[in-house]
């Protein structure tokens, strides 16, 4: 009779769902809305805290308890490799974006902005950009500017954030003019219009590259490539 009963019980533990552990995500500003509603939707509690990604792969170096990673800019993925933080085969790129500039809900579109027309607008302002060395935005912000040669003129009228969505907030709230951030930070801002569309051509691949800590942060990250995760991506104006 026992022997029955412990195998029903051992039969009984095989036949049950593995269930998905809690876990802690690191995630770069920009997925602040997408990821908060994929973490609502996953079979496990998620506890989300949004950064710049040099914020976090700082955070991570110095021994910060999280079991995965998403990012704004694979160099910092691979900065987090070269530390043997993580392994290279855990990263996956889950989303992609788009650079746009903004501006207050009344401006006026920039059709082909340069250095004279962006101070101009900016009108004794400054230019909200992500940090150009930490912020992967900022990064990318950097690259556009280059490639329509405004960026010596602009240095001086730049307003450098900790993240992209402080940059986005600058804006927002009156406090500079233009802003330089993703389409899909625009997108959840009623605040804002977006006066110019930077083309894909004018800087790198905006890719957000995941990275896996633990276990239970390598199921999140497999997660992020389900139907659910990648239609509540493209919901929020980001390319699956």
């Amino acid at each position: 009779m026992r022997m029955r009963l412990l195998s029903a019980l051992i039969w009984l533990c095989f036949a049950l769902p593995v269930m998905a552990q809690d876990l802690t995500v690191f995630a770069a500003a920009s997925l602040r809305d997408a990821l908060t509603e994929i973490a609502g939707h996953y079979p496990a509690d998620v506890t989300l805290s949004f950064a710049g990604s040099g914020t976090i792969a700082r955070q991570v170096a110095a021994g910060a308890p999280v079991d995965a990673v998403v990012l704004a800019h694979r160099d910092w993925t691979g900065w987090l490799v070269a530390r043997g933080l993580v392994a290279e085969g855990t990263i996956r790129e889950v989303a992609g974006g788009a650079l746009v500039l903004i501006g207050p809900r009344s401006a006026a579109p920039l059709a082909n902005p340069d250095a004279t027309s962006l101070i101009t607008a900016l009108s004794g302002g400054r230019l909200a950009i992500g940090q150009r060395d930490g912020v992967p935005a900022g990064t990318y912000a950097r690259a556009w500017l280059k490639s329509i040669g405004a960026w010596d003129a602009l240095q001086p009228h730049l307003a450098e954030t900790d993240n992209v969505r402080a940059a986005l907030a600058l804006v927002a709230q009156g406090a500079a003019p233009l802003g330089v951030v993703y389409a899909s930070d625009a997108q959840v801002e009623p605040k804002v219009a977006i006066v110019h569309r930077v083309p894909a051509q004018a800087h790198a691949p905006i890719r957000y590259p995941a990275a896996a800590l633990t276990a239970a942060g390598a199921d999140f990250i497999a997660y992020l490539d389900t139907d659910t995760a990648r239609a509540t991506f493209e919901k929020f104006g980001l390319t699956p």
